[in-house]
């Protein structure tokens, strides 16, 4: 019994210890995707608020290319020590694994969950000329034409292309994917008028909402924006239990010790938490969230297993 206490005892001092003496230096915290992207905005918000409570600089280190497979690669092989971190996202999470036929590295077996840091809500909009003022009539119309429709998305296995293609299989309609190389050329064409429909998140699409040219029928989340207190969501709408948000983690290489994975999360749900984050992220209309590792390593699972369904029955591959 003596033997058991003090080697409990001893481990809890250990863990004491990690927790207290980590940070020493700077943080390095990877982001999968090119500068100025939301991944870009979440990282940078909740990055300059955690370095208050760590007491060193975290320095932001855009590593864009392969879908963020090749961060996530750098990343799985670094030194597990808390000094090397990175964002996670839906793509990297939860549907790459599926999308891809081979990965470099195991997702689950090389990664620890920190904490959920952030959720943006897709929303799905029309051209203007399109005859459905919401999510209802579009799928009617789509019932009437099958295969008559068409909807852009930033690239194949894009959030945008995801979110149809879930919207498609829960609705049951038959409307066709134009990949493009990027929300830039795919709104060039929805708003001419070539492609009908489109997914994404408020900021690229809001402006042409506002003049007029797109109209939304409905967001992803589960519950209406309130800079969209009138459009309603997709499981109001007909689909209960549907949602399809953009979401922002952070992760660790696994192995990273117990106690350093705790003070992070503990700085990263006081960061999310902020209400100078909170301020910032409502321009995108995103929420800080803020969990404990376990309820983001939960909320990972729930999420793989919802899009790697839909990832297999829409045959969606990586290029």
């Amino acid at each position: 019994m003596t033997r058991l206490f003090l080697a409990a005892l001893a481990g809890l001092l250990s863990f004491t210890a990690q927790a207290q003496n980590y940070p020493t230096k700077p943080i390095r915290l990877v982001v999968p995707f090119a500068p100025g992207g939301t991944s870009s905005i979440v990282a940078r918000g909740i990055g300059a608020e955690m370095e208050k409570g760590l007491g060193h600089p975290i320095i932001i280190d855009n590593r864009p290319g392969g879908g963020g497979n090749i961060a996530m690669q750098e990343v799985a092989r670094a030194e597990p020590d808390g000094y090397t971190l990175i964002i996670g996202h839906l793509g990297t999470l939860a549907v790459n694994p599926f999308m891809f036929e081979k990965l470099p590295f195991d997702t689950n077996r090389d990664f620890a969950a920190v904490s959920l840091l952030a959720k943006v809500p897709n929303i799905f909009v029309v051209h203007a000329d399109v005859p459905a003022k919401d999510l209802r009539e579009f799928v009617a119309l789509a019932k009437k034409q099958p295969g008559k429709l068409y909807y852009g998305s930033a690239g194949n296995g894009s959030a945008g292309h995801l979110a149809i293609e879930y919207l498609k299989l829960v609705a049951g309609i038959d409307i066709v994917h134009v990949p493009y190389k990027g929300t830039g050329p795919n709104l060039i064409d929805l708003l001419a008028g070539r492609t009908q429909a489109t997914s994404a998140g408020t900021p690229p699409l809001m402006p042409h909402v506002k003049a007029g040219k797109l109209r939304v029928i409905a967001v992803g989340s589960p519950r209406r924006l309130d800079t969209l207190p009138n459009v309603g969501t997709v499981a109001e709408q007909g689909y209960p239990g549907f949602e399809t948000t953009q979401w922002y983690g952070l992760n660790a290489p696994a192995k990273t010790p117990a106690a350093i994975i705790k003070r992070l999360a503990d700085e990263a749900i006081k960061a999310a938490k902020h209400p100078s984050v909170a301020e910032r992220f409502a321009v995108d209309d995103a929420e800080g969230i803020g969990s404990t590792p376990q309820e983001y390593a939960d909320f990972i699972a729930k999420e793989q297993a919802r899009w790697g369904e839909v990832v297999r029955k829409a045959n969606i591959k990586a290029n």
